[in-house]
């Protein structure tokens, strides 16, 4: 009966060790990209953004100037109803003072976007902080409002 198993035991062995220098095979791989990918790269690098920010001390907007550039914004609303529109925007106002609110509007939908964030970072931030108070939260890059 030991025999038994140790026979067994080395068919098992050597067939496991002959699978194993079969499946190794040697050859090339030729990697197919979109040209575009590299494009929104390159686009990507030219505008600056980063995942995150360096921390810099808060800017006093009343002495400050403003200017735009690429940054995040956080849609809350997005619907054909105008008057949801403006409430939902009104409701954020009421609970985030100090956050600026964006009303759009692209044929057929109103959108409501808040915040003009630098790091994508910030962004998400208060985007997981909305998912409880507001449906369909996205983050969104565009031109924002910064403060120098």
């Amino acid at each position: 009966m030991a025999k038994r198993g140790c026979v067994a035991f080395i068919i098992l062995f050597l067939g496991f060790s002959c699978m194993d220098s079969f499946s190794q095979q040697r050859g090339t791989v030729e990697v197919v990209a979109d040209p575009l990918i590299s494009l929104m790269q390159r686009s990507r690098k030219g505008t600056n953004i980063t995942a995150t920010s360096p921390t810099k001390p808060p800017v006093d907007k009343e002495t400050a100037t403003r200017t735009t550039a690429m940054g995040f914004r956080v849609q809350i609303y997005s619907g054909s109803d105008r008057s949801e529109a403006y409430a939902e925007q009104a409701r954020f106002k009421r609970m985030y003072k100090g956050i600026d609110t964006y009303l759009s509007y692209e044929e057929p939908n109103y959108r409501v976007k808040v915040g003009d964030f630098r790091s994508r970072n910030e962004a998400q931030d208060l985007m997981q902080g909305l998912r409880k108070q507001f449906n369909n939260v996205f983050v969104f890059t565009e031109e924002v409002y910064v403060y120098q």
